[in-house]
């Protein structure tokens, strides 16, 4: 019974969204009596980069765009750049299936250039014919995905998986030896899958150049880099990949498989065209004519329940599971032996406190009718104080917003609102991001000023916003 409550429901819907060069793309998928459908679909560019914008802005703009396509979805699964990703390959030697784990551990630390506290690690496998297993590690700066994680908290999303979009795309569960290649917007995302695993990644930034609005392939580059992937996998995995998928839409994707084509089949590979995701996949089915997308990809394995290649999401751990581990570690054994001095202290601290009550308690007693009789004099004495208060607050509040402005004009309100003279909205143009975001810094300096929010932000050059704080009672004249 217990079990039953511990499992969680699948989901019935999910956001995908998928994050390439500084644009988001998002599908609202929904299961509905065994099949797939796609509510809504959008693709927008970001002005703000989310690993070096700040994450409040960052989700603001994410919000903003999720309300305008008409998406109240909580749940999100993310595909992050490959070009985030930082790879590692190493063979697995014969050993116990329970040290494998050990030894990749060690060969991450090894290869990495950061730290394991750093890094969110990933593997895949990938077995020869005759046994061997060739493992590729894939790591993520835990950094970027913590960025990540509050900007999505700030657009009021929950993440349940961050991954690969390529990933996504092309399953390795499946064994077959496929060349999986993602037309992103400056760049291609490779994928090697064989012997049920991946064998290789790797992010080709330059691989397609944008002159105007169209779109240009260097498919010399390409084929280039293809042929140097495929010549540094071992023989027997090489020789098992004879397919090139390559995944895209519009006439650009016709003219890339037009392209390779050639230039690929000369090395023995067969290239595919996939416009349409292969909804064969799952036991849910899609529509037979949705286009096919990381974001769409992802969230239709996250509600078909099919397990990923690599999964980075940190792991959530409860506050008992926290306490749980903190008593069953190495500690413990300190922690036993200054229990009791403690329990020790803490009672002679309760009885020294105890005594300084008793002679508080008995001086109080002694002073407390004078007391009583100046409180009754105050009281007097107020109801016969001006009405008007004389420290000019609202010059003072105006004077500290005029002080955040810069002198050079490059940022100007346009209205301010002062409401019981302590909450302050404000409203204005900037002629850039960072010079609005250098205003906020100055206000968030004055001591007088709390909980500053931004309510909004739109365009770019100029760039309008609107944003509001509270004034404190600790204001200078």
């Amino acid at each position: 019974m217990m079990d039953l409550l511990r499992k969680k429901r699948p989901p019935s819907s999910v956001l995908g969204l998928a994050i390439d060069a500084g644009r988001l793309e998002g599908v609202l998928l929904r299961r509905t009596n065994g099949s797939l459908q796609v509510l809504k679909h959008f693709s927008v560019s970001l002005a703000l980069n989310p690993l070096t914008g700040d994450p409040e802005l960052v989700g603001r703009e994410i919000r903003n765009h999720l309300d305008q396509t008409g998406i109240r979805e909580r749940r999100c699964a993310v595909c992050v750049p490959l070009g985030w990703a930082l790879t590692v390959q190493t063979k697995v030697p014969d050993l116990p299936e329970g040290d494998i784990a050990s030894f990749l551990e060690i060969e991450a630390e090894r290869g990495f250039p950061y730290g394991p506290d750093a890094l969110s690690v990933c593997n895949s496998r990938c077995r020869f014919a005759s046994g061997e297993q060739l493992a590729t590690l894939v790591a993520i700066p835990r950094n970027h995905l913590s960025q990540l994680e509050k900007a999505l908290k700030a657009a009021q999303l929950k993440p349940v998986s961050f991954t690969l979009g390529v990933a996504a795309l092309q399953s390795a569960q499946n064994g077959a030896g496929v060349l999986a290649l993602a037309m992103g917007e400056h760049g291609v995302d490779l994928q090697v899958t064989c012997g049920g695993g991946i064998a290789a990644l790797r992010a080709l930034e330059g691989a397609i150049e944008t002159e105007g609005m169209q779109k240009r392939l260097d498919a010399d580059l390409l084929a280039r880099e293809v042929r140097v992937t495929l010549g540094q996998l071992p023989p027997e995995l090489r020789g098992a990949v004879r397919t090139a998928r390559v995944f895209g839409r519009g006439d650009f994707a016709q003219h890339v498989v037009r392209d390779l084509a050639p230039r690929l089949g000369s090395m023995g590979l067969q290239v595919e065209l996939v416009k349409c995701y292969p909804a064969e996949e799952f036991s849910s089915r899609l529509p037979s004519d949705a286009p096919v997308s990381p974001a769409l990809s992802l969230a239709a394995r996250c509600l078909a329940g099919a397990v990923g290649g690599f999964e980075f999401l940190p792991p959530k751990t409860s506050s008992w599971q926290q306490l749980t581990t903190r008593v069953s570690s190495r500690k413990l054994v300190w922690a036993g032996a200054t229990a009791g001095s403690v329990v020790l202290l803490a009672l002679g601290a309760f009885l020294a406190q105890q005594w300084q009550l008793s002679r508080y308690q008995s001086r109080w007693a002694a002073i407390g009718p004078k007391v009583k009789e100046l409180e009754t004099i105050q009281q007097q004495i107020k109801k016969c104080r001006p009405w008007f208060d004389e420290s000019c607050r609202s010059l003072v509040i105006l004077r500290k917003l005029t002080e955040a402005f810069p002198a050079e004009g490059v940022v100007s309100a346009k209205s301010v609102e002062i409401r019981d003279l302590s909450l302050v909205s404000c409203s204005g143009t900037a002629r850039d991001t960072p010079a609005f975001l250098k205003m906020l810094d100055q206000l968030r300096r004055a001591k007088e000023i709390a909980n500053l929010k931004v309510d909004q932000i739109r365009g770019k050059t100029p760039l309008q916003f609107t944003f509001n704080f509270q004034w404190g009672e600790g204001y200078e004249n």
